[in-house]
């Protein structure tokens, strides 16, 4: 397998409704391995004990954690979503992702794109298990690199981010004449 083509299906509707068709746990676990498996069981706990549930999603650098993270997230939405309602806070929750990767994530040497913090994401849900808001809790964030870093690595992505529409005379503020982008 490719590991960097797209495998639409993998994230089709079709595959996710799949997941929610499977009548049992143990038809559940019959079905492909997939991350669908695990939340689909997380989100069956939640409807009948009305428990909170939590998913922890880990593995090496570069082994897709974020992205498997991005697909638990659209799952619980498009399970918890009002059919009536518009996608609005839909949007609004998977938008927000990016906006914290900027400012935790970094360019390693194992990877472009390498979360340098923990997060835990909740989901919340009313009564009718519609999807009602999300919040995220950051901890552990690599401090150092804010102040430091590899020659072939660099730093949080929002500080280039920041710095990529100044002029060149904004840029030459900059300590010791270093370039900020």
């Amino acid at each position: 397998v490719n590991p960097l083509r797209r495998l639409e299906w993998l994230q089709a509707p079709e595959t996710a409704q799949r997941y929610v068709d499977a009548v049992d746990g143990a038809a559940l676990t019959e079905l492909a391995p997939h991350p669908y498996t695990q939340v689909e069981a997380a989100f069956r706990e939640v409807l009948s004990k009305r428990r909170n549930q939590s998913l922890v999603v880990s593995g090496e650098s570069g082994a897709g954690k974020t992205e498997t993270n991005r697909q638990l997230m659209r799952y619980l939405i498009w399970r918890g979503k009002d059919k009536s309602a518009e996608d609005v806070l839909t949007q609004k929750i998977m938008d927000t992702n990016p906006i914290l990767e900027a400012f935790g994530n970094a360019k390693t040497v194992m990877n472009h794109n390498s979360s340098r913090f923990g997060k835990f994401t909740r989901i919340h849900f009313d009564r009718r298990n519609w999807l009602v808001g999300a919040d995220i809790v950051t901890y552990l964030l690599e401090k150092s690199r804010t102040v430091t870093q590899s020659s072939e690595e660099r730093n949080y992505h929002s500080f280039y981010q920041l710095f990529a529409g100044a002029s060149p005379a904004e840029k030459q503020v900059c300590p010791e004449g270093r370039p900020l982008c």
